[in-house]
Order: structure tokens, then sequence, then C-alpha cells
């Protein structure tokens, strides 16, 4: 079975417990408007251009089969030309361009997880699936997460909850934590943060927890977004009890990211430390630990 991924970070250490090799899916449902990965939300592989790396060689424009990188006064990519072949990447010498997403098979994604084995025993890590959704290539995550347990690997699954409960049961058995995310209690905020309301996530997030299924809660932290809806979210986590929540503060590292795949800006403002303390302190005097992470 084939996946499709667009990348791979080794000795992770914020996606769940331990040091952790965490796949990155490609394909979302959501389209959080402050997304650090924006190259995840479409399923196929996507061109990434990076104007101020460009050397000016010209390779590109005599390599590409369609026409779509144009000089004017200054070097542009014409999207509905570009039909990612790659060729102009590959040949790219200083990585102005880049190709996002590629397709894998379980055996030589599994290969690539256990060449760090070692860490995950010696530090109590493991493997996390994130995206993205890795949730929308469910029948590709179940079966890396059975690979992954038959290889006594401790499994994370990082999810936004918004896919059919179905997809859950399926999982269950091999997962040993949810990594699950919660981006605003009113469900119309959610839906215009997002995309899509949170009825279906908050439903989903309450029968696996009927499972008794390991949670870790984790909410984004985005000033001019959802800042203003942390109380909400606190009522709601007081009725999931959840071990711990993470809160995550917002940074801008995914905005050069939204440019160079010609989506624009988006940009929010950057929570400060002593926001995130207060803010922290008051999940923690509402009787939910809660931890939070810069």
């Amino acid at each position: 079975m084939k996946g499709i991924i667009f990348d791979i970070q080794t000795f992770s250490v914020y996606d769940g417990p331990g040091i952790r090799t965490t796949v990155f899916f490609k394909g979302c449902n959501l389209r959080c408007r402050w997304c650090h990965n924006p190259e995840s939300w479409l399923t196929e592989p996507q061109l990434r251009f990076y104007p101020s790396k460009c050397i000016g060689c010209g390779k590109c424009f005599n390599l590409c089969p369609q026409g779509a990188h144009v000089m004017g006064e200054e070097h542009i990519i014409d999207r509905k030309k570009c039909t990612v072949c790659g060729k102009c990447a590959d040949s790219c010498y200083s990585d102005a361009l880049l190709i996002s997403g590629r397709a894998i098979d379980s055996e030589e994604l599994f290969s690539l997880i256990m060449e760090d084995a070692a860490y995950f025993k010696n530090s109590g890590g493991g493997v996390t699936f994130s995206g993205g959704e890795c949730m929308l290539q469910h029948e590709f995550l179940l079966e890396m997460l059975k690979k992954c347990k038959e290889a006594g690997l401790h499994t994370a699954v990082d999810t936004a909850g918004d896919v059919p409960y179905e997809w859950f049961e399926k999982i269950l058995p091999y997962t040993d934590l949810f990594l699950w995310d919660v981006k605003a209690a009113d469900p119309e905020l959610h839906k215009k943060l997002t995309g899509d309301d949170n009825l279906t996530i908050i439903d989903n997030l309450k029968k696996l927890q009927g499972k008794n299924a390991k949670f870790i809660i984790r909410v984004p932290c985005v000033p001019g977004a959802n800042m203003d809806d942390m109380d909400g979210i606190i009522e709601l986590l007081k009725e999931v009890d959840p071990e711990v929540v993470e809160l995550l503060a917002y940074h801008k590292l995914g905005e050069s990211k939204k440019e160079a795949l010609g989506f624009g800006k988006t940009e929010f403002g950057v929570p400060t430390k002593q926001e995130m303390t207060d803010l922290c302190k008051k999940f923690v005097d509402n009787g939910i630990k809660a931890v939070y992470k810069g």
C-alpha cells in the first residue's frame, strides 16, 4: 500500500513522549488560517518557489516542458501551466524550487522509521503520524500502525478529528496516544477560522474518551484568531477532563511557505511569553493541567 507524505522529521521531541520520528501525511480537510504547514493542504505534490533564493541561472526556463517559468521584471511561475513534473526543482542549484509531497510504500516508510528504533527504546519515544490530516489516508495509516505495533513501537496519531468516527474505531487498537487539536469552542468561530465547524471533532473526542483512549489535547494560541475564545475552550475541556493540555504559541514560520506555494500571506500576531504564562495559569486555575510550548 502507498501513501502520500511531505516530510519525515527524526529526533522530534514535540510530538509525544520521548524521542520520536514524526511522519507528515499530505492532504487536509481543514484550512486553518494560521497553518504553518500549508504544503499539507493538497494531497498531490506541489511546487514551492522562493524568489529570494533564485540565482537567475535560467536552467528551469529551458527545462520546463510547459513554459510555466516566466521572466518579466522578475521570475514568476504561471501556476495554471505548471504540472508539477519536478524537472525544474531537480535541476535547481539554490533550492529556490522545491517539490512538496511524494508517494511512499509502507515497507519503505517502515524501514525509515525503524532506523531510529534504538532511540525510541532508550527515551520512551516512538513514532507519530501527523499532517495535514493523517486520518484522511486512514487505510495506509492503519497498515503503518499495525507494522509499528508488531515491532513494539509506541504509536501516536496527531489529528484534528474532523473525520468519520468509524475510521478512528479501526485504528484505535493500534494507537497508544492521540494528539488532538482543539482550535476553538464556538462552532461558528471554528468554521470561520478553519472552514468547518467543530461538532464532529468534539463528538469524536467524547466517543474515544468513552473507549479509554489516551489523549494530549493541543490548543493553538493565535492572537487575532482564537485568543478571545479561550474561556470557551476551558469550559469545553472541563467536560472532557484531559490528562494534559499543550498550549501552542503561534509562530510565523509558515508564512514564507504560503507565499512560495502561491497562496499569499495571512499574518497573525505572535503571543508574548507573558501572555502564554498568564493563559497557562488560567487553565490551571480552572483545574486543567496545562503546559505551553513556544
